[in-house]
C-alpha cells in the first residue's frame, strides 16, 4: 500500500500583480505573493520601497490601481479597514498615532473597536468596560493606568495600547509595521513570545521591520520589495542575502572609531528628574556621542524633557558652559544652542503640509529674514545645501513632508538642527522606522557633525546603542545608575544589565552613577 501523498497547504492570502501609482511615482509594480497560515513572514525593503503601500492595500486602507487578492481562494476587495478586519486581516501601522483616538482614556482605546460596534451600549457600562479592558491589557501583561487620558502616556506605551488591541482582535492575518520602533530589548522579547503563540494558534504574520535581531528571532522567510517590485524570496537562514537584496549591494561592516572628548559642555550635579528619583551626575563634552538607554519607562525621554525646557527639574544644578542655566521652555533652550528632535517625529517635528524648505528652516526662520520679509533665495541656498551634504533623496525643495520616505524625512529633522549653531543635540530615538542602510547614513553624520558640541542621543535598541556611541549610560528610575565606555563592550553585556537589578555584577566595563548607589 503505497504512502499518502502530503497536501500543500492553502495559502490564507494570495497577491496577485498587485500594482499602485501616485502621480509619476510607481509604488507597486505587478507584486505577488503569497503568506501561509502559522508563518511568520519578514517584509523587507529601504525607505521608499513599497512596503507601506502594500500594507495600507492588504488593510483597505488604500485601494490598489491593479492586480486582487484573495483570502482562503476567494477574490477579496476591502474598502475600508473595517472590510478587511471581517476577513481577519488586522494592521498595526509605523505610525503609533494613526491607530489612538485622542481625548479617550487608555482603557476606552483599547476597546475602540468594541465601542464602535452597533451594540456598543453594553460597553457604556464603566465597571464592564475597566474589566475588559483590564483583561485585554493582561493578555501581554501589561500595567496600564486604564482611566487616564491616552495623552498622557509616552510613545512606547501608546504603541502596547495599540498591540494590545489588535492582538484582542484574533486576527488571521496580523500586519505588524514596525512593532518594536518604540520598545526596548525586554519589551520586544515580550512581543516576540506572543507572535511564537499566536503562530502555534495558526495564525499568519506580516512582520515589517528594519532591525535584523528582530527578523532572526521571528521569521519563517522573508519578501524583500525593492523600487516597488518582488526582488525576491529567501529562507530565515538567507536573511543577509535578504539585506542584500533589499539595498541591490551588500553592507560594509560598521567599524567604530572612537572619538576624544573636548571641552565639557553641559554639567549635571546631584539632579533628580522626579522629587522621588535619586540624585545622580552627568557631563556631556564636546565631540562625544551619548547615549542614554533603559527599558520602557525609564526616564530617559523625561531626561531630556528637563534640558529642553519642557520639564521642571525636581532638584540639582545644571551648568551649560560652566555658566549655572535651566530654560524655561524650549525658545529659551533654543537660543541657548540647545536642541532636540523628540520621539514621535510625525507629531512633534513635522507640521502638517510643511514643505522639506519649510520643516527645515522652521527654528530659524529669523535668519533668513530682513524687514519682515523672508529671503527666499538665501533660505533655499540653506536647505539645498543641507540636502546634499546630508544626502537627502528629494524631486525638490519644495515638496511636501509626506512625499519623502521615512529615512529621508528623519534625515531632515537632523538636518534642520545642524542649521543652527548648538552647542548640545538631543534626539529621542532618531532611527524609529529608518532602513539599515539609512540608520548607518544618520548614524555617521551624527559622528562626522559631532565636533565642537555634544550629542546625546535615546536609544532603546541595543544594537544602535552600540553603533553610534562613545559612551552609553544606563537609565533605571529616572536616574542613570551606570556608565559603560564604549570600547571594549559588547551585546550581552549591555543586555544583561538592561533586564538585571545589579548592573555592576553584569559588566567589569560598568561605572555606577546614581549618587545614592555610589
Amino acid at each position: 500500500m503505497s504512502a499518502p501523498v502530503a497536501v500543500a497547504p492553502e495559502p490564507l492570502i494570495r497577491v496577485r500583480e498587485l500594482s499602485k501609482t501616485f502621480g509619476s511615482n510607481r509604488a507597486l509594480d505587478r507584486v505577488s505573493l503569497e503568506i501561509y497560515p502559522a508563518e511568520v513572514v519578514a517584509l523587507l525593503g529601504a525607505n521608499g520601497a513599497g512596503k507601506s503601500t502594500l500594507v495600507k492595500i492588504l488593510a483597505g486602507s488604500q485601494n490598489a490601481d491593479a492586480g486582487e487578492i484573495l483570502v482562503e481562494g476567494q477574490p477579496r476587495h476591502f474598502s475600508s479597514p473595517l472590510s478587511a478586519r471581517r476577513v481577519g486581516i488586522v494592521a498595526v501601522h509605523q505610525q503609533i498615532n494613526e491607530g489612538i483616538a485622542p481625548g479617550l482614556s487608555v482603557a476606552e482605546n483599547l476597546l475602540l473597536d468594541e465601542l464602535c460596534k452597533p451594540d456598543a451600549n453594553f460597553w457604556l457600562n464603566r465597571k464592564r468596560l475597566l474589566e475588559r479592558a483590564a483583561s485585554i491589557a493582561a493578555g501581554l501583561g501589561l500595567s496600564l493606568p486604564l482611566e487616564q487620558p491616552i495623552e498622557h502616556l509616552g510613545q512606547a506605551e501608546r504603541q502596547l495600547v495599540v498591540l494590545a488591541r489588535a492582538f484582542a482582535l484574533q486576527p488571521r492575518l496580523l500586519i505588524l509595521d514596525e512593532p518594536t520602533a518604540a520598545l526596548s530589548d525586554a519589551e520586544a522579547q515580550r512581543l516576540f513570545g506572543l507572535i511564537d503563540t499566536l503562530r502555534s494558534r495558526g495564525v499568519a504574520i506580516l512582520y515589517i521591520s528594519h532591525r535584523l535581531s528582530d527578523l532572526q528571532r521571528v521569521a519563517d522567510r522573508a519578501i524583500v520589495l525593492r523600487d516597488g517590485r518582488l526582488a525576491g524570496e529567501f529562507s530565515a537562514r538567507q536573511l543577509p542575502e535578504a539585506v542584500h537584496a533589499m539595498l541591490g549591494q551588500a553592507l560594509a561592516a560598521h567599524v567604530y572609531t572612537p572619538q576624544v572628548a573636548g571641552r565639557e559642555v553641559l554639567k549635571l550635579s546631584a539632579i533628580k528628574v522626579l522629587p522621588r528619583s535619586k540624585a545622580f551626575d552627568l557631563t556631556l563634552h564636546e565631540n562625544e556621542v551619548v547615549v542614554l538607554t533603559g527599558l520602557l519607562g525609564a526616564g530617559k525621554t523625561e531626561i531630556a524633557e528637563v534640558l529642553f525646557g519642557l520639564r521642571s527639574l525636581a532638584e540639582g544644578r545644571v551648568q551649560l558652559a560652566g555658566v549655572d542655566w535651566q530654560p524655561g521652555s524650549p525658545r529659551q533652550a533654543i537660543r541657548s544652542g540647545v536642541f532636540y528632535a523628540a520621539e514621535d517625529r510625525a507629531s512633534h517635528s513635522l507640521v502638517p503640509d510643511f514643505s522639506l524648505r519649510r520643516t527645515l528652516t522652521l527654528p530659524f526662520l529669523e535668519r533668513f529674514t530682513r524687514g519682515g520679509f523672508i529671503r527666499n533665495r538665501a533660505e533655499a541656498a540653506a536647505v539645498e545645501a543641507q540636502v546634499a551634504a546630508l544626502g537627502i533623496k528629494t524631486a525638490g525643495i519644495d515638496v511636501p513632508m509626506t512625499a519623502l520616505s521615512g529615512g529621508n524625512q528623519q534625515k531632515v529633522v537632523l538636518g534642520r538642527w545642524l542649521l543652527g549653531e548648538g552647542r548640545v543635540l538631543i534626539l529621542d530615538e532618531p532611527f524609529q522606522g529608518v532602513d539599515v542602510r539609512a540608520r548607518r547614513e544618520i548614524g555617521q553624520l551624527l559622528r562626522e557633525s559631532a565636533k565642537g558640541r555634544a550629542t546625546l542621543v535615546i536609544c532603546a535598541d541595543v544594537d544602535e546603542a552600540l553603533e553610534i556611541a562613545d559612551r552609553i549610560l544606563l537609565v533605571r528610575d529616572h536616574a542613570v545608575v551606570a556608565e559603560y565606555p564604549r570600547a571594549g563592550l559588547n551585546r550581552a553585556e549591555l543586555v544583561a544589565a538592561l533586564a538585571g537589578s545589579d548592573v555592576t555584577e553584569h559588566s567589569p566595563h560598568a561605572t555606577p552613577r546614581s549618587r545614592a548607589s555610589a
